[in-house]
């Protein structure tokens, strides 16, 4: 091989390992990029699909001692200070209350203010006389199975109205006006249930009621029956008293 040839083959060859050095690198460095871009869209990916409150992501157990700890700093009015904008921002693409609460729909009983809660922490479902019927057994199962809230609350009241009213109708044979005859209707097995018990009757019917309603929301099927029997859910009963604002809880 003539000198000429022999260099001419030694620069076409480094040539050639620079191009595919360079090659290589381009190569190295694209895929570096691919995998920064799939390791931050997972990242994405995972935050999007994070609760937008994850302090609210707990056990049933654990999502009743908080409920109970916000209703003892209620009854001190030991409130906490809450930060509406930055709630209002981190609600925007979703919810994940840790307690469901079925309430009365009385004036004098504020759940959010009861339990001293932010926005986005409960899921209140409020009707005179707080029983289970179709329509928030319906309320209570997208909670549960769609939004992940461990706890429901049947939360009754002293001195309800809607009770009184049901015992009254109920008694004196009467009828109420209007639609209230539904009201009635829904209380009743509560009231006959305490027929003839010892203690206040108003009470007595009003609590009823409240157990009646727990018992409903255990076996409603499919959906709050699984829950409660798999120990998604925990479902409880409690009584607001007025004169303090303490709730107690009650089989």
């Amino acid at each position: 091989m003539c000198q000429a040839c022999g260099f001419a083959d030694i620069v076409h060859g480094n040539k050639m390992r620079r191009r595919a050095f360079v090659f290589g690198a381009a190569t190295a460095g694209a895929l570096t990029v691919v995998a920064k871009a799939r390791a931050q869209g997972s990242k994405e990916t995972q935050k999007n699909n994070a609760p937008p409150k994850p302090e609210n992501v707990m056990t049933p157990d654990e999502a009743l001692a908080r409920l109970m700890e916000g209703n003892r700093r209620y009854q001190k009015g030991l409130a906490r200070r809450h930060d509406f904008v930055a709630e209002r921002e981190a609600l925007v693409g979703g919810q994940n209350p840790y307690a469901a609460i079925l309430s009365c729909a009385d004036s004098r009983i504020a759940p959010e203010y009861a339990f001293d809660s932010s926005r986005g922490d409960l899921f209140v479902v409020r009707v005179a006389g707080n029983f289970a019927n179709a329509d928030n057994i319906a309320s209570m199962e997208y909670a549960v199975e769609v939004l992940k809230t461990p706890l429901i609350l049947v939360l009754c009241h002293e001195a309800c109205g809607a009770v009184k009213s049901a015992i009254s109708s109920i008694q004196d044979h009467t009828t109420l006006p209007g639609h209230l005859p539904s009201l009635v209707a829904a209380i009743a097995p509560a009231v006959r249930a305490v027929a003839g018990r010892p203690g206040d009757q108003l009470e007595n019917a009003t609590m009823e009621n409240a157990r009646l309603g727990v018992e409903t929301l255990k076996t409603a099927t499919p959906l709050l029956s699984a829950a409660f029997n798999e120990k998604r859910v925990k479902v409880v009963s409690g009584i607001y008293r007025l004169a303090d604002g303490r709730v107690d809880l009650f089989a």
